[in-house]
């Protein structure tokens, strides 16, 4: 398991403050002072420093940080491994929205097939949340398809999926649509900040000189379904990944909108912390799920 004082210099960093530091750990703050100059000593290097009354971290205290995070991670996957030795195996993993409820049925489906002895957590969640409990860890590895610091985790193209423009038939537009620009009259239906999907959007649109905020009306939910369902009852244009909008495309409830800038694409990405020392384990998984 992690040494104390890196679990108290995890928590400094958490709070970026001693006494909260010290709370959260139900120690005295003259014991997490004690600790960081613990580690500043081991190491011979500044932490931390103050500009006026803010903390802040050293380039030193970053690196520190982001092993620490990695190592923390592991020391849980460790434990878990070790409390699993000769018994059932145990995974723990996170997907997006779109990745969870509409990728992963299949994979999951012939995973617990072949495997019958397998104990699975999938949580879904937005993908700054799984990034989280990622470094939490709380989850071993996650699909996401939102950016991430690729300096922090390592990640594999566990697919690539169209991004499309939809909206139901006869949708009143304003005026005739040919470019994205021509989009910013209607009334958007978007996931909310810190969705993989919206940061997507979010891109595609910077692509071409514009705004989320450039629309006209913005309507931000965290709920695939309502999403579908406002634009399938004509409320507004939306941009959802193929696979999620297939079945009302095929029953005529939504179509594609023919855009001169189209057809857009994004990687789905399976990832996990870099510098991990399950890495081959996860990359083992990484292929049994794309088969």
């Amino acid at each position: 398991m992690l040494d104390f004082r890196i679990e108290t210099f995890l928590a400094v960093c958490q709070t970026m403050n001693f006494t909260r530091a010290a709370e959260l750990l139900h120690i005295t703050q003259p014991a997490v002072s004690q600790h960081i100059h613990a580690l500043e000593a081991q190491y011979g290097v500044r932490l931390f420093l103050y500009q006026g009354k803010q903390l802040h971290l050293t380039e030193s205290g970053r690196l520190l940080y982001q092993t620490a995070v990695t190592m923390r991670h592991d020391a849980l996957r460790l434990r878990d491994a070790l409390r699993q030795a000769g018994g059932r195996r145990h995974l723990r993993f996170g997907a997006t929205l779109t990745v969870g409820e509409y990728i992963m049925p299949g994979p999951l489906r012939r995973l617990l097939e072949q495997d019958p002895g397998l104990q699975l957590r999938m949580l879904t969640a937005n993908t700054r949340d799984l990034l989280r409990l990622i470094d939490q860890g709380e989850l071993d590895f996650a699909i996401v398809e939102g950016n991430f610091d690729r300096q922090l985790y390592e990640g594999l193209a566990y697919c690539t999926q169209r991004f499309l423009p939809v909206c139901a038939p006869g949708y009143p537009f304003p005026r005739p649509v040919r470019t994205m620009e021509d989009l910013l009259e209607v009334h958007l239906l978007a996931r909310e900040p810190g969705s993989g999907t919206r940061s997507v959007l979010e891109r595609v649109l910077e692509a071409h000189n514009l705004a989320i905020q450039d629309f006209h009306r913005l309507t931000e939910l965290g709920s695939l379904n309502l999403i579908k369902n406002l634009a399938c009852a004509g409320v507004g244009v939306t941009f959802l990944y193929q696979p999620v909008v297939q079945q009302e495309l095929q029953q005529g409830l939504l179509q594609e909108i023919p855009l001169e800038e189209g057809p857009f694409c994004h990687d789905f990405t399976f990832l996990w912390r870099r510098g991990s020392a399950f890495a081959g384990e996860y990359r083992a998984m990484f292929q049994l799920l794309r088969q």
